[in-house]
């Protein structure tokens, strides 16, 4: 509970099991704590939330200067993760991970890992980021890119943002643009 394992697909992805303290009122859970991730000074802080129609896909993006720790706090969601830095040994390295209600998980997003969801229910994701929101850090890739083939199990078409829709292909990124 509250330690941190690294992804073995992609290098600096980290689950955390959460855990939680049960009785009959209900239960209680630590969902965040900086020290569980002593490779960031999480100085600037935000906190957001995110709630999504089932169906949903908010994918792909990617920050050069900030990282993002995700909780579902209601649902289930489908995360996407392609490693696009440049500099990685697990660059090209793709991993999906189901994070929901019952199961309390925390999952750690290093910079350079592009990053989005499918919404498998309605659900409610919160998550806290290490920068405050710059548009100039905010970059995105297409969500359903054959180059990077994640394994969403979309059923139909997706509901999308008009940004998210066209969010280019890898292949048509500037290298200038993509993480060191």
């Amino acid at each position: 509970m509250g330690r941190p394992t690294e992804s073995p697909l992609i290098q600096g992805v980290f689950t955390i099991d959460l855990g939680k303290h049960a009785d009959g009122r209900g239960f209680f859970a630590e969902v965040f704590r900086k020290e569980w991730f002593p490779q960031r000074p999480w100085e600037e802080m935000q906190c957001n939330r995110s709630a999504s129609r089932a169906g949903v896909v908010r994918a792909l993006h990617y920050h050069r200067r900030q990282v993002d720790y995700w909780h579902c706090a209601a649902g289930h969601i489908r995360a996407g993760l392609y490693d696009l830095r440049r500099s990685s040994p697990t660059r090209g390295h793709k991993q999906v991970i189901d994070l929901d209600q019952d199961r309390l998980l925390g999952l750690f997003i290093p910079s350079g890992v592009a990053h989005g969801f499918l919404a498998i229910t309605d659900a409610t994701l919160f998550y806290i980021v290490d920068n405050y929101y710059d548009g100039a850090d905010e970059l995105g890739v297409a969500w359903d890119d054959p180059q990077i083939a994640l394994p969403w199990g979309v059923e139909g078409a997706p509901i999308l943002s008009e940004r998210d829709a066209r969010n280019p292909l890898l292949r048509d990124i500037s290298p200038d643009l993509l993480p060191p």
